[in-house]
């Protein structure tokens, strides 16, 4: 079972940057998505969470404004040390130094313009516990926005 109150922080850091990941270079359908993550804190599978996400032309189009890795963090510094983009692929990397110390990367596969499949891997070091964490999302192009 996995104790979400002790990993709150750095669970709560993972699961926000799957929303770093529904674009690709030449933008992916606009409309509305269903996306589907599938965490794992420690090698504990956790119950798939789906959500729906409204995605206008613009922000269909354009990752680095709209699909950039994002974390919050208290009394840590994170920045971005890499970063590709092709017309079917997204990879970055993202390392976090302060009280809590993560190195996460992301990579992201548009097979069409209407899905995506990706993976984060997280490792993080958090008042001397040390996690590992993997996401996997999944990412359907499920119609027009309401």
């Amino acid at each position: 079972m996995i104790r979400t109150r002790r990993y709150a922080p750095l669970l709560s850091a993972a699961l926000l940057l799957p929303l770093a990941g529904a674009a690709c270079a030449d933008g992916i359908q606009a409309g509305l998505w269903k996306v589907t993550t599938r965490p794992e804190v420690a090698g504990n599978a956790a119950a798939p969470q789906v959500s729906m996400r409204c995605l206008s032309a613009e922000q269909a189009g354009n990752i680095d404004k709209t699909f950039s890795p994002e974390t919050r963090t208290q009394n840590s510094t994170c920045e971005r040390i890499e970063h590709e983009v092709t017309a079917t692929r997204l990879r970055w990397r993202m390392k976090c130094t302060g009280q809590m110390a993560m190195d996460v990367t992301g990579a992201f596969d548009f097979d069409t313009p209407q899905h995506y499949s990706a993976e984060i891997n997280t490792i993080a070091s958090f008042g001397g516990q040390h996690m590992n964490s993997r996401v996997a999302i999944e990412g359907e192009h499920v119609g027009a926005c309401p």
